[in-house]
């Protein structure tokens, strides 16, 4: 029981919050990248959706878990303004004693920065917006404390509806893409300080987190095509004012490399690390990942991923692990007068 209290206490939102990252991990991040920049909406071309589980810490009591289903399309105004698109992100996340169900609409407007006549070279960037609301409840009447007068634990709120609005930008092409975002940009407090506590010291609230895309895909034949990508995450936007008070959490980063195989099949690993927040701490190595994939030729599409761990929770955990399922309506927009962008390289 200590373990599960241990454990709440450090990821819940509490004073702890500063020393850890709030928004959900997915190792699957490149398939679906909606939920953390809005920008990405009508990039595919078609009416998508996208749902992901993922399983954290396996075999750890009170272990994140996370579920989030994406939909998005571009969308006609008028006779040839073909540039918009619209989407919904909804969010169930679930650590230790608390929960959070969210749920965010999208809009993104797509500008084409280069020759329309040269369709391979085509650039494109979509500016993006999103707005939603959270429900965030803990039972906090389960916690077993030493220190039942504990300031850490005072005028905590056992439920709170946390609204919020983000921004994203997304540059691509058919073959490689850049992505830059805050999901959340409004900063809510997760409780109220108590009487006599000090206003300088770091209090649990939201803090903004800022994502930092980059892939692309190289073809080595009909049959074959490599996929790097990488992602960078960063809570503060390395603000030398947040390390003073501790509001920081270690930047994270994904390296992954990934294997398109007979126009079908996925196959790829990544690894994630973090570098140090504060002057004096040590990086960490997180886990090696590995997933695969399927596309068929319905739009259906499934994948698979496990994260084995290179922390100390190699050893009360045996990894994590998601699932992914999809479908596209993989169609051309009226008065295109082509396929829309191949989806097997940048949109699995």
């Amino acid at each position: 029981m200590k373990k599960l209290i241990l454990l709440t206490l450090f990821l819940c939102s509490l004073n702890t919050v500063s020393q850890a990252q709030q928004d959900p991990m997915f190792t699957q991040y490149m398939f679906n990248p909606l939920p953390y920049n809005p920008a990405y909406a009508g990039a595919t071309e078609a009416l998508d959706i996208l749902l992901l589980h993922r399983q954290q810490w396996v075999g750890i009591n009170g272990a994140p878990m996370s579920q989030h289903l994406s939909i998005h399309s571009p969308m006609k105004i008028g006779k040839e303004n073909q540039n918009a698109a619209i989407g919904a992100v909804i969010g169930h996340d679930q650590i230790g004693l608390s929960r959070t169900f969210s749920a965010n609409g999208v809009f993104s407007y797509k500008l084409q920065l280069s020759n329309p006549k040269k369709v391979n070279r085509r650039v494109y960037l979509n500016i993006g917006l999103s707005g939603g609301v959270s429900f965030f409840s803990a039972d906090y009447n389960k916690l077993e404390l030493d220190n039942v007068n504990d300031p850490s634990f005072q005028n905590l709120q056992p439920s709170m509806w946390l609204p919020n609005f983000g921004a994203g930008l997304y540059l691509h092409s058919k073959m490689w893409y850049v992505g830059l975002s805050a999901p959340k940009l409004w900063t809510n407090n997760m409780r109220n300080r108590s009487a006599g506590e000090s206003n300088n010291g770091p209090i649990a609230q939201e803090y903004r987190h800022y994502y930092f895309t980059v892939g692309g895909a190289i073809k080595l034949g009909e049959n074959f095509a490599i996929r790097p990508s990488l992602l960078i995450k960063n809570v503060g936007l390395f603000m030398a004012s947040n390390a003073k008070n501790d509001v920081a959490a270690p930047t994270e980063f994904n390296v992954d490399l990934g294997f398109l195989i007979m126009k079908r099949f996925w196959i790829g690993a990544s690894f994630r690390s973090a570098v140090e927040a504060f002057v004096g701490e040590t990086s960490s190595y997180d886990s090696v990942d590995f997933w695969l994939g399927m596309r068929l030729k319905s739009g259906l599409r499934f994948g698979l991923a496990y994260d084995y761990h290179l922390t100390s929770l190699q050893g009360p955990s045996v990894g994590s692990y998601e699932v992914m399922l999809g479908y596209d309506l993989n169609r051309a927009m009226p008065g295109d007068g082509e396929n829309v962008v191949d989806p097997r390289y940048l949109n699995f």
